[in-house]
């Protein structure tokens, strides 16, 4: 499989009494189709996976399946603690037939390298399908090194990294020694970077509601090869980024979201929404954004 352009991590709408909002949720999924991103990601971070149950994890990949229905490649994400809950969103993935995996070191454990390469290897046997790994360790606590990637080495059904560290060292290691292993950005405000390092995929939370602007970054730098325009984009995108990591990262994914007008529900505790002034400033920074990216297009 090939990870080539946009693939976004979908947000997962609540209703009113906090459950999760399936009609919402479907037509997030048809605007993410109706604009034109590559791929969509079911079970990452920006989907609040950790705040989710086992039984509403597979509901929403099932229906994520049946709403996109073929229209765009679907890849579900198996974060756990427990590798055998790993192993058990792999087998339900295989079983609904999504496309892809996106498999990440468990957290909390803090696993040693061979451990996590373990645990990958669990969890592609389970499926075998194609597996994006995610690297995260802001989140995860423990980087996938050189040890890990020489003990996954035989596992053919590796085929991409959501390179998620913000190590730009990390970056060149695996642009250089990984080869094999196709680039996908993973951290925001290094989107140009690792388009200029060879990768042809980014995974931006940013594209649930901006998706035409994070398409215009890719075909800029990847298609076009204009890293002159892509420079103007990523330079127009910065404020957004930053406001991104000012500590409200998916209750701002969110706000966004509801910008378009589609309902999103706020988020799951331990998570609280951002405050009226919050919601104000990013309103003014997505305005700015498009009205800049606009004028570069």
């Amino acid at each position: 499989m090939k990870f080539e352009g946009i693939y976004t991590p979908a947000i997962t709408p609540l209703a009113a009494d906090g459950s999760i909002d399936k009609a919402a949720f479907a037509e997030v999924l048809e605007y993410l189709v109706d604009s034109k991103v590559h791929g969509v990601i079911i079970g990452g971070s920006t989907g609040e996976y950790y705040a989710h149950t086992t039984q509403e994890r597979i509901e929403l990949a099932a229906q994520a399946k049946d709403v996109l229905n073929g229209r765009l490649p679907l890849i579900v994400g198996t974060g756990g603690i427990r590798t055998e809950d790993a192993v058990a969103f792999a087998q339900h993935a295989k079983e609904i037939k999504a496309d892809a995996l996106l498999v990440g070191t468990p957290p909390y454990a803090l696993p040693t390298q061979q451990e996590i390469a373990l645990h990958v290897k669990a969890v592609d046997a389970a499926a075998g399908l194609p597996i994006m790994l995610y690297n995260y360790p802001g989140r995860m606590s423990v980087s996938m090194g050189e040890e890990f990637f020489d003990a996954v080495a035989d596992v053919k059904n590796i085929v991409a990294i959501k390179e998620s560290s913000g190590d730009m060292v990390q970056l060149h290691r695996l642009a250089i020694k990984r080869p094999n292993i196709q680039l996908s950005c993973g951290w925001d405000d290094q989107a140009l970077e690792f388009f200029a390092w060879g990768a042809k995929s980014w995974v931006c939370a940013g594209s649930n509601f901006i998706p035409r602007e994070h398409v215009a970054l890719y075909e800029a730098c990847v298609v076009e090869k204009n890293f002159d325009k892509g420079r103007k984009i990523m330079a127009a995108m910065m404020p957004l980024m930053d406001f991104l990591e000012g500590g409200k990262f998916v209750q701002a994914i969110k706000n966004g979201v509801a910008l378009n007008g589609l309902k999103t529900g706020g988020v799951r505790k331990p998570l609280y929404d951002l405050d009226e002034a919050e919601k104000q400033e990013l309103k003014r920074v997505v305005t700015e954004l498009k009205a800049t990216i606009a004028q570069i297009k």
